[in-house]
């Protein structure tokens, strides 16, 4: 067990958050045991579609260079005190010769993508991105779907440098996955509240 000093209360450890009868629906950031919140529907849809897009060129080599691993919400220990479970996360297939398939990853991600959630959205754009940064994930993309965004951080030693930041179009390229275009078509409905009028042909 760790601790941050004699006047504070121990930091928890990845063994504290395998531990838990509710598991998988906590996180361990900084030593503190987080709920992670219940994703609403729009995030959980956003999540599988990014993720079969990714699959077909880059996991399996279907019109791609295949080459990685993914997993949705896979534990992966950045540090004694930080294991997170990103929405999704992709390994180079030199760097993890399996899936994760295990209780926790202890392989840093090669990239990870944070669905925004706006309930908490500094977890994710300050909390989380200072783990990564310092545990060296080479691409962190911030998905916020109510905004039809996506912020892509390269990291650097300096901290993440942020090399893409617009609205999300049907074909999207982007690093570290712009060897392909991946079809985003079926992200891109209207939002809810947002439907096109009615049209109503003439009598």
């Amino acid at each position: 067990m760790s601790y941050a000093s004699a006047d504070l209360a121990p930091l928890a450890t990845t063994a504290d958050l395998l531990a838990l009868p509710d598991r998988p629906r906590h996180e361990l950031l900084g030593g503190a045991l987080v709920a992670k919140l219940l994703p609403a529907p729009v995030h959980g849809f956003f999540q599988g579609i990014l993720g079969n897009r990714l699959w077909g060129p880059f996991g399996f080599g279907e019109g791609g260079p295949g080459g990685w691993w993914f997993g949705a919400e896979v534990a992966c220990e950045l540090s004694p005190v930080d294991t997170l479970l990103p929405d999704l996360a992709g390994w180079r297939r030199e760097r993890l010769a399996g899936p994760p398939l295990g209780p926790v990853c202890r392989v840093v991600p090669d990239w990870v993508c944070e669905i925004l959630s706006p309930g908490n959205p500094l977890r994710d754009l300050r909390d989380k991105l200072g783990i990564y940064q310092r545990a060296q994930v080479g691409w962190y993309w911030v998905l916020d779907p109510e905004r039809r965004t996506l912020a892509v951080h390269r990291w650097t030693a300096e901290g993440y440098l942020v090399v893409r930041q617009e609205p999300l179009s049907a074909e999207l390229r982007a690093e570290p996955f712009d060897a392909v275009a991946l079809d985003l078509s079926g992200l891109l409905p209207p939002l809810p509240g947002q439907e096109a009028e009615e049209v109503h042909e003439p009598g």
